[in-house]
């Protein structure tokens, strides 16, 4: 891609109501951006269902939620789970007898990763076993599925699965210099995916983040045709990835968080999209500001670009409610520390010759280099320490929003979707939550003049 297309009007909902089937295609951990869309989906009063990954026995074998896991994982879901495990990614599949991917990684040292070479035909092997283990559960799941889809209903299809990193321990040694090393403890992300290990982490993240939204999509053929013969429409979305503009020196631009190794993946589930969309399939992965979560906080500095989203809430006509925010964040710093000192340190890394190399959209994902590495870890590192509590920080906050607000943007953007990839911009994202909060405020200030 050349460019990011992205929207500069709000959406609204022009399809879905009451009654209609929201299917949620991951299983719902904690903090994510998932608990946005499902707010708007049952706001909008639609039927939740949910799939769930299923559980690993001590010999790594599949089995579905017992009684206990499935009530908590329906009560966070707030609706029905078909209960058929749909674990994907292949690093724990292997013919019968033989060794996972896994199991070959597990060898591996930190002195010989960079030489040690897989046997990529038994790779391969493992790759389609795990490919039919997933898709003969999503033949059961769709066909449970479909006798929950009744004549007159609307679908939408939320994919969230994404991740894949194989469990190896010189893995983790590996992730720590090049997301977390500084100085002499930095790496080269390069180094990684020129190797067999890195190699097999890509195609496992291929598995998990993009092959899967291709399986959803081949697998409710029949449930779409179905639906839409009816008159009724069926709509996919999924999360991407691939940077995002935010305020630089007064002007929305792309930025990125480097390396992002998932961004192959990432690309690939944009191609998925595509082809999707060519052949008339409503099918638009939407990609977000990055947020802080379970899984991104292994990427130190991953969550600065956040920051200056306050700015974008000023900008794009925020009143009393975006004071709020800075008030709130404010509050979260250390005493003789303020808001802009904090500004001041992303705005000095963001404009620094170092980073600005890596605002090439065309080049996208770049490797990490040393000077950029320093630079970003030890901002972030800076900016952690300014506020008074470590688990309390600006970041958290500004997650919560753009959770809030993408959910909204892609709910109501599905209805009457542009194009099969687009990018959920700080503009786009503030112009939402000032929209939102506004209409909060106004209906709040009604009541208490009633």
């Amino acid at each position: 891609m050349k460019n990011s297309s992205s929207p500069s009007q709000l959406p609204h909902n022009k399809l879905f109501k009451s009654g209609d089937v929201f299917v949620l295609f991951g299983e719902l951990f904690g903090r994510g951006y998932a608990t946005g869309l499902i707010d708007e989906a049952r706001k909008a009063g639609m039927k939740i269902v949910g799939i769930t990954v299923g559980r690993r026995n001590e010999d790594n074998s599949l089995r579905p939620l017992d009684a206990e896991e499935l009530a908590a994982a329906e009560e966070r879901l707030g609706g029905k789970i078909i209960n058929i495990p749909l674990m994907a990614g292949f690093d724990l599949d292997a013919p019968a007898g033989g060794k996972t991917p896994t199991d070959l990684l597990s060898g591996m040292t930190i002195g010989s990763w960079e030489q040690d070479k897989l046997d990529w035909d038994y790779v391969k092997q493992c790759h389609e076993v795990g490919t039919k283990r997933f898709t003969d559960a999503l033949e059961k799941v769709m066909a449970e599925l479909d006798g929950m889809i009744g004549q007159g209903q609307n679908v939408f299809f939320a994919h969230t699965m994404a991740g894949g990193i194989p469990k190896a321990k010189v893995f983790l040694v590996l992730a720590n210099r090049i997301y977390k090393g500084t100085g002499a403890r930095h790496m080269s992300s390069q180094a990684l995916l020129e190797s067999d290990l890195g190699k097999l982490i890509l195609k496992n993240f291929d598995a998990v983040s993009a092959d899967t939204f291709g399986h959803l999509i081949e697998f409710s053929a029949a449930i779409r045709q179905r639906v839409e013969a009816a008159g009724n429409q069926v709509r996919y979305t999924a999360y991407g990835y691939h940077g995002a503009e935010i305020l630089i020196d007064g002007q929305y631009r792309w930025q990125t968080y480097t390396n992002y190794t998932q961004g192959y993946a990432k690309m690939r589930l944009e191609g998925i999209a595509e082809k999707a969309w060519d052949n008339g399939i409503k099918a638009t992965v939407y990609n977000c500001p990055e947020i802080r979560t379970n899984s991104s906080d292994v990427f130190t500095g991953i969550e600065l670009p956040l920051i200056p989203l306050l700015s974008a809430l000023k900008k794009e006509g925020g009143a009393e409610w975006a004071d709020e925010q800075w008030n709130t964040c404010q509050a979260l710093l250390v005493d003789n520390v303020t808001l802009d000192d904090v500004m001041d340190k992303i705005h000095t890394m963001q404009a620094s010759d170092v980073m600005t190399p890596f605002y090439n959209f065309s080049a996208w994902p770049m490797p990490n280099s040393q000077a950029q590495a320093d630079l970003t870890i030890s901002t972030s590192h800076e900016i952690s320490q300014m506020h008074r509590d470590g688990k309390a920080l600006i970041s958290d906050h500004l997650s919560t929003l753009v959770v809030e607000a993408t959910g909204q943007l892609i709910f109501r953007s599905s209805t009457a979707p542009t194009g099969p990839v687009q990018w959920l911009n700080h503009d786009i994202v503030a112009k939402q939550l000032n929209a939102t909060h506004a209409r909060a405020e106004s209906t709040a200030a009604l009541r208490q003049s009633a």
